[in-house]
């Protein structure tokens, strides 16, 4: 098939989720070395997997497609981006992990010496979690698409349920339980599309299973068939992109897991979702026309929902979680579009969902490091004693409620031009309104917490100080790619604009 000429052999595919998994094992196998070599062991392999999405970017901006493994492994600009916000996030994560652990939620919820004990195994989950977004990012495979994706599940469930006490098992149950099985829907729907490929399209038992082929036949499945497959892998990847109305998973997993993967969770692993999400249903875009309209309608809700349930949270994490649900909406609502113009938004924001929010945890985090508390009703004043956490947490506020001159202003501007240029204007209206009520949502909190008085019975706020170093240095990284990404947008065009050809091409 014509699909396979124009990819260029390489072990890079098969590397960006073999090292991780074969890191994870050795810290599994060798943890009784100490701590240092686990951390040592999980720094170096986030950092090499951060490399590894610097150098698909580069090879895919020069218009090269990566495969291996006869094509099951494939990497376009899309895969490239990905892999890079798994690496870079990945590894600011781990070294934010690093003092995090020992001195922070874990040592307090279970004791220094007992959380040393399981540094290895936590890091262990960490690789393979990292490892198995890696292989949802690059495979070609359809069925081993969903397998990625549910292998994440696997390992995250883990990592939710890290603390081992009532709350943590709670939330890993329900977490699992939810999960699977809304991403079994993602199963059938892979296998109807399989299936329908490889009885109405020609194509081989092998073809039908990559993507790259289906894309290109996939005018001749029945349009009932084709809406069958929609509908199922919505429902399956869109649970696991914490889309409305399948998130009740999402701030529980979120609140009882440990901050660095909490990060990983609404950083990464909600856009590998959505990445799923788009990589099936955008190949039936111009058989099924209504699909943009359903996916804005789908987006619009979310946002709206979202938003709604943050406003009205106490619990710090817990609103930075529905706040995740309120952006995805945005990141479905341009790439549901189905145009050039809306990939490029939706995969903007995509990018800029993963720095902002990644730093808006790891602030919450720092503060829980200092003062074991997480409501905003227990804190106050703390901008004097944490000024770094505080400017941090106010940056990541003002992105993700879309002020100028940071990123999240430029993607959701492109959002709306793309809604626009549709002619949704309805969709506009509900994106600008949902962005304002994020404002109220974040920067409340964010002024409660930091620079408005504290409680009168504030006991535990008398000693606090700002956070260590190797905590704060990776929410500075983050504080600063907002502002950069926002004043310089232009740093991300390249890669952004191959991406969005990608999926363009495809429904083209």
């Amino acid at each position: 098939m014509t699909a396979n000429l124009d990819a260029a052999p390489s072990s890079l595919p098969a590397a960006a989720f073999l090292l991780p998994v074969a890191a994870g094992i050795a810290v599994l196998a060798f943890g009784r070395l100490g701590h240092r070599f686990c951390k040592g062991v999980a720094l170096a392999t986030a950092g090499v997997l951060a490399g590894m999405g610097i150098l698909m970017v580069r090879r895919t901006l020069q218009g090269e497609i990566l495969a291996a493994w006869g094509n099951e492994l494939r990497v376009d600009a899309l895969s490239a981006l990905m892999v890079l916000v798994i690496g870079s996030i990945g590894f600011l994560t781990t070294l934010y992990s690093f003092r995090y652990l020992e001195k922070g939620e874990l040592g307090k919820r279970m004791g220094v010496v007992k959380a040393e004990r399981r540094l290895a195994f936590f890091y262990f989950l960490l690789l393979w979690f990292l490892g198995t977004m890696a292989w949802a990012a690059v495979t070609n495979n359809i069925i081993m698409l969903w397998v990625a994706v549910e292998a994440t599940t696997l390992t995250s469930g883990l990592l939710v349920a890290f603390f081992w006490d009532r709350r943590a098992l709670e939330a890993g149950y329900k977490y699992l339980m939810l999960l699977t099985i809304g991403i079994t829907f993602a199963l059938f729907g892979c296998v109807v599309v399989y299936a329908s490929a490889a009885a109405n399209a020609g194509l081989g038992g092998h073809e039908a299973l990559l993507i790259s082929e289906v894309q290109g036949v996939a005018g001749a499945i029945p349009p009932r068939t084709a809406l069958l497959a929609v509908a199922l892998l919505v429902i399956g990847f869109g649970t696991k992109a914490g889309l409305a109305p399948f998130h009740p998973w999402l701030p529980d997993a979120h609140a009882e897991a440990p901050t660095p993967v909490s990060v990983l969770l609404s950083g990464v692993m909600i856009k590998v979702a959505l990445y799923a999400l788009a990589r099936t249903v955008s190949i039936f875009f111009p058989e099924i026309p209504q699909l943009t309209v359903f996916a804005v309608a789908l987006g619009s809700f979310t946002m709206v929902l979202g938003v709604v349930l943050a406003m009205v949270q106490d619990d710090l994490k817990r609103l930075l979680a529905y706040s995740s649900v309120s952006q995805m909406g945005y990141v479905l609502a341009g790439v549901g579009l189905g145009t050039y113009l809306g990939y490029y938004g939706g995969f903007f924001h995509l990018l800029n969902h993963a720095i902002f929010k990644a730093l808006l945890f790891m602030s919450v985090g720092a503060v829980v490091y200092a003062t074991g508390v997480r409501k905003v009703s227990e804190l106050g004043g703390l901008a004097g004693r944490m000024p770094i956490t505080g400017i941090c947490f106010l940056v990541g506020a003002l992105a993700i409620a879309g002020f100028p001159p940071f990123n999240g202003f430029m993607s959701k501007l492109t959002v709306y031009l793309a809604l626009a240029g549709s002619g949704l204007w309805w969709a506009v209206v509900i994106a600008v309104f949902t962005s304002i009520l994020t404002m109220v949502a974040l920067i409340r909190p964010a002024f409660r917490v930091f620079w408005a008085a504290p409680p009168p019975d504030a006991e535990h706020l008398v000693h606090v100080r700002e956070v260590p170093m190797v905590v704060w240095a990776p929410m500075a990284v983050l504080a600063l790619a907002c502002l950069v990404l926002g004043v310089a947008p232009h740093m991300a065009y390249g890669l952004l604009n191959r991406a969005a050809q990608v999926l363009a091409a495809a429904g083209g």
